[in-house]
C-alpha cells in the first residue's frame, strides 16, 4: 500500500474498534454529580400541571416536588434549582412573593429542606419575573425602564429571605449591574456567609426562552433586551465575568448553553471557579418535539448534547433531563 505521510501506520479508528475501546479513551465522561435539576413550584394547584411547550416537565405542586427532589437524590443529581409561580393575584409591580417568608418558592425552599435534608443543593431562582405583573426581572420607573438600583434593593431582601428559607446556594438571574456585591453584602450581613451565589454571568437575550415563559406563566410585557445580552457579543460577557468574580460570586453559568459553546469555552477557560451552564427549556423543547416525530433518536441526542456542554468546558449543568440523564449514564 501507498504510504500517505503516516498512514498506512497511523491509524486512529484503531481506537474506535468497539464500545469498551470507545468507552476506554473517552476525553469526557459524564457523572449524575454533573447534573442540577430545574424545577417549577405552583401554588394552589392540586395536581401538578404539565407545560405544553415542555413535554414531560411540569409546574409542581408542594408534595410532588417534595417527591421530585427524593428522585435527584436517588438518582444522584447534585442540585435543584427552584422557580416559584405565585398565584397570579398576589403579582404586583414591586414582586411582593419574593420577599414574603410565606411566598411559594420560600415554602417550597423549606419543603425541600425539609424532605432532603443537605443530600441534595437547594437553589433558588433570586430573580423578580415570575413575582411581577409585569413580568420584568426588576422594578420599573415612572417611564417603564427597569431601575437597576431600586431592583438591587428588592434582589438583597429576596436573598436574605431565601437564605432564612434554606437556600443552599442563590442563583441571581436579573443581569443587573452590582447584583453579586449587593446580594453578597446582604447575606453577609444576616451571618449567611455560607450561602454561596451562582452568578448568571453570561445570560443572552435569546428565542430560546420561549417555553420557560409558559413554566413561569410569565406576564412580560415588551422584552429584556436592556438588561440581558445582546447574542452578538463575547467581549462583553468577559467583562461581566470579572466583575462578578471581584464582586464575590462563587460560581458562575452561562445561560444558554448550547448556542453558546464558545462563550462557554472561554469563561472556563478564563476561571479558576467552578462553571455551570444552563440547558435551557427551548433546548430541551426542540429535542423532545423532534424526537416525538422520529426525526432523532432521543436518549443519543440528549446525551449528545450534554457531552457537547461539557466538553466546553461546563462544570455543572442545570438540564430539564438531569433525572433520567443521571440514570442514564450511571
Amino acid at each position: 500500500m501507498t504510504k500517505y505521510g503516516s498512514f498506512p501506520g497511523s491509524r486512529p479508528r484503531r481506537l474506535r474498534t468497539s464500545p469498551v475501546m470507545r468507552r476506554m479513551v473517552a476525553e469526557t465522561r459524564l457523572h449524575p454529580a454533573d447534573f442540577i435539576l430545574p424545577a417549577f413550584v405552583r401554588e394552589g394547584v392540586s395536581e401538578p400541571v404539565p407545560i405544553a411547550a415542555m413535554p414531560g416537565v411540569v409546574q409542581h405542586t408542594r408534595d410532588s416536588l417534595k417527591k421530585a427532589a427524593v428522585e435527584a437524590v436517588e438518582a444522584g443529581v447534585s442540585g435543584i434549582m427552584l422557580f416559584g409561580v405565585p398565584e397570579e393575584s398576589k403579582k404586583d409591580a414591586v414582586g411582593t412573593p419574593g420577599t414574603d417568608p410565606e411566598g411559594i418558592l420560600q415554602v417550597a425552599i423549606r419543603d425541600v429542606r425539609a424532605e432532603v435534608g443537605d443530600e441534595l443543593l437547594v437553589m433558588s431562582d433570586l430573580c423578580l419575573d415570575e413575582t411581577t405583573d409585569h413580568g420584568h426581572c426588576g422594578v420599573l420607573d415612572g417611564e417603564g425602564r427597569v431601575d437597576n438600583d431600586a431592583t438591587l434593593e428588592r434582589y438583597a431582601e429576596m436573598a436574605q429571605v431565601q437564605a432564612d428559607a434554606g437556600a443552599h446556594v442563590v442563583g441571581p438571574s436579573g443581569m443587573m449591574d452590582g447584583q453579586i456585591g449587593v446580594i453578597r453584602d446582604a447575606l453577609d450581613q444576616i451571618g449567611r456567609e455560607d450561602v454561596a451565589i451562582l452568578a448568571y454571568t453570561a445570560k443572552y437575550s435569546s428565542a430560546f426562552y420561549g417555553p420557560f415563559r409558559e413554566a413561569v406563566a410569565s406576564s412580560l410585557q415588551g422584552d429584556r433586551k436592556t438588561y440581558q445580552q445582546d447574542p452578538a457579543n463575547w467581549r462583553e460577557s468577559m467583562r461581566e465575568l470579572a466583575l462578578d468574580l471581584e464582586e464575590g460570586a462563587d460560581m458562575v453559568m452561562v445561560k444558554p448553553a448550547g448556542p453558546y459553546l464558545d462563550i462557554l469555552a472561554r469563561v472556563a477557560d478564563a476561571v479558576d471557579v467552578p462553571v455551570a451552564a444552563y440547558q435551557i427549556s427551548g433546548e430541551y423543547s426542540m429535542i423532545e418535539a423532534a424526537a416525538e416525530k422520529g426525526w432523532v433518536d432521543r436518549e443519543r441526542a440528549i446525551l449528545e448534547t450534554l457531552t457537547g456542554i461539557k466538553r466546553a468546558g461546563a462544570r455543572n449543568i442545570l438540564t430539564y433531563w438531569a433525572v433520567e440523564a443521571a440514570r442514564m449514564v450511571r
